[in-house]
């Protein structure tokens, strides 16, 4: 039924389409949007990858909605792509095979809270910031903060994890459940609010980082945390990017239960002192949270201050003060926005490796040598509890010779991840933006694996084609 080539996947027959359109109208009404403004903005990635929008937009409102549109789209062949925010960095939005997208923002809803279980169960549409703002009264917050204000659908389909990681895992450790709409409209439950369960395959995290690849979450049940007596910040600048990494593996080490360390190289710092209005000094720096009672917090505070001082750290300032917490950490959010002030009109890339901690300092530092080597302009920010960092590539788009040598840096960055054992993506997934580099981290039989799985669950391949691994 379909014969246009597009990469690895192929557009569906344009009678196909059109008739999938018509019964999606007959169906959906003024829910379903074909205008190319509304269908632009269901495509737009902050990677280099051209945008590539689907023919339609569904808007759904409840779990009937989406199976309808996958029965629909299933019949004639059509692609199906969802769409929570669009804040995915490596393409996992776009249609490059054409097909419908279901926008689920509206499917917003917190169904049940349950406060002595530590879990609730939502919608995929409720984004982090909405959650957490319904929870606060009952003394409850989900930790998982991947920075930008992402639907938890498409937390849980990209594997999302962020700043909060190192003390509270990635999604993949707070999902409990998913309800998930497979390729013939029907609903698969993947398990129960149970902690822990021994009962059969492991659906539920099949589906976590599976990019929408092998179905459409309609539910999640996900774990709670209780919101601490205490949350301290703290900063601490170090002359070296070694120093404060090593700093960062003993404090590990030691067993001090940080909540959040996040590494910013001294190019990072500056362009936040400049966009955040700032004074830090300009050299690298971390960035830490403790949670815990006031005793506690003093103490984790107290412990890593040491640990700082002998790995060549500064003075060390810590701060309960809500106001002052948000200051430095909405400035750590703001990372990419203070690098693209940097240089006005230019585009910035984002892309993201992670490495055993041990071998963190020695890829950071290779990484700004090869910076240098390339004369290109790439300030770096790190989850480093995790081993995970981040550079933000400013380029312009119209040089191809600068373009070309962006793109040799990222090359050079994810073999250089992958040769210290390490991955070419701690949180980003993998989209179509680094599908070439499976193969090198996994193998082929994995690879093979992988698409034994997608053709397994999903044999007309329309669940968002193109993305993770290619069609075989």
């Amino acid at each position: 039924m379909a014969t246009t080539i597009s990469g690895s996947v192929r557009r569906p027959e344009p009678q196909a389409l059109a008739s999938a359109v018509e019964a999606l109208a007959a169906r959906f009404g003024n829910r379903l949007i074909t205008s190319q403004a509304v269908r632009e903005q269901h495509a737009h990635t902050t990677t280099w990858l051209p945008t590539q929008p689907p023919d339609a937009v569904v808007m759904a409102q409840e779990t009937a909605d989406i199976q309808d549109v996958v029965r629909i789209c299933a019949r004639h062949g059509v692609p199906v792509i969802a769409f929570g925010t669009g804040t995915s960095l490596e393409g996992q939005v776009n249609a490059p095979a054409g097909g419908v997208c279901i926008d689920l923002r509206d499917m917003n809803q917190v169904l049940e809270v349950h406060a002595e279980d530590l879990d609730c169960v939502i919608q995929p549409g409720v984004t982090r910031k909405a959650l957490n703002e319904h929870l606060r009264d009952q003394g409850l917050f989900f930790p998982i903060d991947p920075g930008a204000d992402a639907s938890l659908g498409g937390m849980t389909s990209t594997r999302a994890s962020g700043t909060n990681a190192v003390r509270y895992g990635t999604m993949r450790e707070n999902v409990l459940a998913l309800k998930v709409v497979r390729g013939d409209g029907e609903i698969i439950t993947t398990g129960t609010r149970a902690k822990k369960s021994a009962a059969g395959y492991d659906l539920t995290h099949l589906f976590v980082g599976a990019e929408g690849t092998l179905g459409i979450i309609s539910e999640l049940t996900i774990k709670l945390r209780g919101i601490p007596e205490t949350i301290a910040a703290a900063a601490c600048s170090f002359e070296t990017v070694r120093g404060a990494c090593q700093a960062t593996i003993l404090a590990i080490q030691t067993g001090i239960p940080l909540a959040r360390i996040e590494l910013l190289n001294a190019e990072q710092v500056r362009a936040c002192n400049a966009y955040s209005k700032l004074t830090l000094p300009e050299t690298p720096l971390l960035l830490l949270e403790f949670h815990g009672s006031e005793i506690e917090v003093a103490e984790q505070s107290k412990n890593f201050g040491e640990i700082a001082r002998e790995c060549g750290g500064g003075d060390f300032t810590w701060t309960t003060k809500p106001e002052d917490r948000t200051k430095l950490w909405q400035a750590r959010h703001d990372a990419y926005w203070s690098v693209k002030a940097l240089r006005p009109g230019a585009g910035v890339v984002a892309t993201d490796v992670c490495v055993p901690i041990s071998r963190l300092a020695d890829c950071v530092t290779e990484t700004e040598d090869d910076l240098k080597q390339l004369n290109l302009l790439s300030p770096i920010v790190g989850h480093v509890g995790d081993g995970n960092f981040h550079c933000s590539l400013v380029c312009d788009v119209d040089n191809k010779e600068e373009m070309a040598r962006g793109e040799e840096f990222m090359h050079r960055l994810v073999e250089r991840a992958q040769a210290m054992g390490g991955t070419c993506t701690g949180e980003h997934g993998i989209g179509q933006g680094k599908q070439k580099y499976l193969e090198a981290e996994l193998g082929v039989e994995a690879i093979d694996a992988m698409r034994a799985l997608k053709q397994a669950l999903d044999p007309q391949n329309i669940f968002n084609p193109g993305k993770i691994v290619p069609v075989g």
